[in-house]
């Protein structure tokens, strides 16, 4: 699963050519939450608020990038990276 970026501790991810919705996943301590790029939603799982406020943060302003490294790995090319969170 390629790595997006990171930021805070969290961990962004994609998966190549995974099924549904164009969507990504956030690593934080114990928890993942798969969150939907366009709108930006909860899919599924759990991470604390905090961290999740940061990944929604990250996302909105990330939110085309995220849809070309969908797009990218669905098709089997390297999403490429993504800047953190400052």
């Amino acid at each position: 699963m390629p790595k997006l970026s990171e930021f805070y501790g969290i961990i962004i991810e994609i998966r190549f050519r995974e099924h549904g919705v164009p969507h990504f996943h956030a690593h934080y301590e114990e928890g993942e939450v798969s969150i939907g790029i366009r709108p930006l939603s909860i899919l599924a799982g759990h991470i604390k608020a905090r961290a999740l406020a940061l990944v929604i943060e990250w996302a909105t302003i990330h939110q085309a990038e995220l849809l070309a490294a969908w797009n990218n790995a669905q098709a089997g090319i390297n999403p490429g990276k993504i800047s953190p969170l400052d």
